[in-house]
């Protein structure tokens, strides 16, 4: 399985969006700062993540979710969560 994944800086309220084959394995890097990207950004939250049978799938849907129509969607569909949270985006 491929995951694409959504978490939220609890420091600055921004998402970062990823895919891995272990989710709950690559938030715990995040959480301990072995990602470079998320190092300064920490505490994060998991607050979303999606399944997917194929690589390419996953890839092709964090590209998306990362551009302005994806980003667009993400925040309609997380609407409750994201404003429960605290994102500073809405």
């Amino acid at each position: 399985m491929y995951y694409v994944y959504v978490l939220l800086s609890l420091k600055d309220r921004e998402l970062y969006i990823g895919y891995s084959t272990d989710v709950y394995e690559r938030f715990e890097w995040h959480k301990s700062g072995r990602v470079t990207a998320t190092t300064n950004r920490r505490p994060l939250e998991l607050i979303y993540f999606e399944s997917y049978l194929n690589e390419e799938e996953a890839k092709r849907r964090e590209k998306y979710l990362k551009g302005g129509n994806g980003r667009d969607q993400l925040k309609k569909q997380l609407d409750i969560t994201l404003k429960k949270v605290g994102y500073k985006h809405l």
